[in-house]
């Protein structure tokens, strides 16, 4: 929600989506617990589409997956 290519992030929706959609990522790999990869790796897909981006980052030819990699990349995995 901070990243400077952002004008307004993601909702509580969102986020919501994004657990759910990594809940059935883990249950079809057998697991009942969802990883923080399966959190990147389907962040992009889940969120882009949510974000709006300040104009002149429209401009500069930035995408919604491009600023989510982006920001997903900077945050560590928790140990």
């Amino acid at each position: 929600r901070r990243h400077s290519s952002v004008a307004i992030g993601g909702s509580p929706r969102a986020g919501l989506a994004l657990v759910r959609a990594s809940r059935v990522r883990a249950a079809v790999s057998g697991r009942n617990y969802v990883t923080p990869d399966e959190i990147k790796a389907l962040g992009p897909s889940v969120l882009s589409h949510r974000l709006i981006l300040r104009p002149e980052a429209r401009m500069a030819g930035e995408t919604g997956v491009g600023v989510l990699q982006q920001a997903m990349s900077a945050v560590p995995v928790p140990r």
